[in-house]
C-alpha cells in the first residue's frame, strides 16, 4: 500500500469523525462528501498527494449558465482578497462561478482548520450563489438539482403502454 493511500484512509476518517454527526454532511461515495447549507452545496473530495499526504479538496458551484461580466469578475477578484478561506473561480466551460479551498490531508490534518475553513467556505456560497445569480443570471446548485428532480419526477409519472388518460 503506498503512503498517500494511507493518509487518504486517515483523512476520510478524520472528515468523518468531525462531520458525522451533521445532519447537514453526507457521505457520497469513498473519499467524496457533501455538505449543504441553504441553497449552497460543497464538496468535499479526498485525494491522494504525493509522499505521505492527502489533499481535502472543498467546492462548490455557485451558479451555472452565469454571463460573466468585467464587472462581476472584478468583484470576485476583491471579494478574494479580503477571504481567510477558498477563492471564486468561473468554469467558462459551464458558465459555472465557484468557491475553491484546499487543505493538506493526512496526519496532519487538524480537526479545527477543517471546520473553520468549511464553516467559512458553506457560509460564503450560501452568501453569494444568491447574489451571482440576482447581478449575472444564471442558476444556483439548488435550483439545477431541483429542476433535475423535477424532469425525472415528470418522466417517471408519464403515462404508458395504455393506461394513458383521454
Amino acid at each position: 500500500m503506498k503512503a498517500s493511500d494511507q493518509a487518504v484512509r486517515v483523512t476520510c476518517a478524520r472528515i468523518e469523525e468531525a462531520l458525522g454527526g451533521n445532519p447537514a454532511f453526507e457521505q457520497i461515495e469513498p473519499h467524496f462528501y457533501i455538505v449543504r447549507q441553504g441553497s449552497a452545496f460543497v464538496y468535499i473530495h479526498v485525494l491522494p498527494s504525493e509522499s505521505d499526504h492527502a489533499l481535502v479538496r472543498f467546492t462548490a458551484q455557485l451558479a451555472s449558465e452565469v454571463q460573466m461580466t468585467p464587472d462581476l469578475a472584478l468583484k470576485l477578484l476583491r471579494i478574494n482578497a479580503r477571504l481567510r478561506f477558498g477563492a471564486f473561480g468561473f468554469v467558462r466551460k459551464h458558465s459555472c462561478v465557484t468557491l475553491s479551498h484546499t487543505l493538506l490531508g493526512g496526519a496532519t490534518l487538524d480537526r479545527d482548520e477543517l471546520l473553520l475553513a468549511l464553516r467559512d467556505l458553506v457560509r460564503i456560497a450560501d452568501e453569494y450563489d444568491d447574489e451571482i445569480v440576482e447581478e449575472a443570471g444564471g442558476k444556483r446548485m439548488q435550483d439545477l438539482l431541483h429542476d433535475s428532480v423535477m424532469r425525472v419526477l415528470a418522466d417517471e409519472l408519464r403515462p404508458t403502454d395504455g393506461w394513458e388518460r383521454d
